[in-house]
């Protein structure tokens, strides 16, 4: 198999990473495989390379050797597979590369969000090319949520889909609940902590979220767009709201929800004893479906290593699959 890596940042270094460390349990189960070539804003690696000398390179000089640009190695390079691990770009330049591998018959496995821009249009792209894209990883990081839909709930009517689906956003509610700090205190500390983004707006406004209740939507069956959204972030919650809530039984979340009915994410009373309570950074999700009940899960909802984890996962079910 040979892949290539398109986005060399935080996550595409992780893949690369686990992909050296553990080669030799990854091929047992997925058969021998290469990675061909590499390619971000800062240039390219390609041909005949060892991966951990990319990783090295570009650990010290802050770029990779080549100026050959992504898009070039996208379009001209020979792969199986692309991994690609850009930033977000909620537009269509968000997504160009996979397309670029879908019409060349490559699969894709991303942890890109901008597939809400054209989730349907991609997804008949892959199936016309012979070729899948697989996108656990942009929902949820390393928790387990799109092929629990895809394959074990496959067979199931999926009701609806309730989730805390931005760890940075639980993270301050968190806080507030049980400090009773005020939301600008709480922020402030979660930037110096790195917890929050210097600029946090796409977070704590709910547009992440919203993106990524985009990507579940249209998973299970609603074909939905970020326009299609309702959105309340966390701006104006107070200290005051969660003494008040918790002198009822309740405390609050931003809860992103989709179902026939309703596509909307916004901060939402969760009583104390739901599984939807949970702590700090973690995502979750509560699945109602027609005759498996309830289904919760719960896990990291990013980060370096759990975003490549999930990645792997993509990876394995695509060998598997085939």
């Amino acid at each position: 198999m040979k892949i290539a890596i398109i986005g060399f940042g935080t996550v595409g270094q992780g893949v690369a990473e686990l992909l050296v460390a553990k080669r030799a349990e990854i091929e047992r189960k997925i058969g021998d495989f290469r990675v061909v070539a590499i390619a971000d804003l800062t240039g390219s690696i390609w041909g005949d390379f060892k991966l951990e000398d990319a990783i090295e390179y570009r650990r010290k000089k802050g770029r990779l050797p080549s100026d050959r640009s992504a898009k070039e190695i996208a379009e001209e390079e020979d792969y199986d597979v692309m991994i690609e691990v850009t930033t977000t770009r909620l537009d269509e330049s968000g997504i160009e590369y996979m397309k670029t591998a879908l019409k060349k018959g490559a699969s894709v496995i991303t942890s890109n969000k901008s597939i809400a821009v054209d989730f349907q249009g991609l997804m008949r792209l892959a199936e016309n090319n012979n070729a899948k894209l697989m996108y656990e990883a942009t929902v949820g990081g390393v928790m387990p949520i799109i092929r629990l839909l895809n394959s074990y709930l496959a067979l199931c009517e999926i009701i609806g889909v309730r989730g805390i689906l931005n760890g940075t956003c639980n993270y301050i509610l968190t806080r507030m609940e049980e400090e009773k700090l005020p939301y600008s205190q709480i922020l402030s500390e979660a930037k110096e902590m790195g917890i929050a983004e210097a600029n946090p707006s796409a977070d704590v406004e709910g547009v992440d979220a919203g993106i990524k209740l985009v990507i579940l939507a249209n998973t299970i069956g609603i074909p939905a767009k970020f326009g299609d959204i309702e959105i309340v972030g966390i701006t104006k919650i107070t200290p005051q709201a969660f003494t008040v809530a918790m002198q009822k039984g309740y405390t609050i979340r931003l809860i992103a929800e989709a179902s026939k009915k309703s596509l909307r994410v916004s901060p939402r009373l969760v009583p104390l004893n739901s599984p939807l309570a949970i702590k700090g950074t973690m995502n979750a999700a509560m699945i109602k479906t027609d005759t498996a009940g309830d289904i919760f899960v719960a896990g990291r909802g990013a980060g370096k290593f759990e975003t490549a984890t999930a990645i792997l996962s993509d990876l394995y079910e695509l060998v598997r699959t085939n």
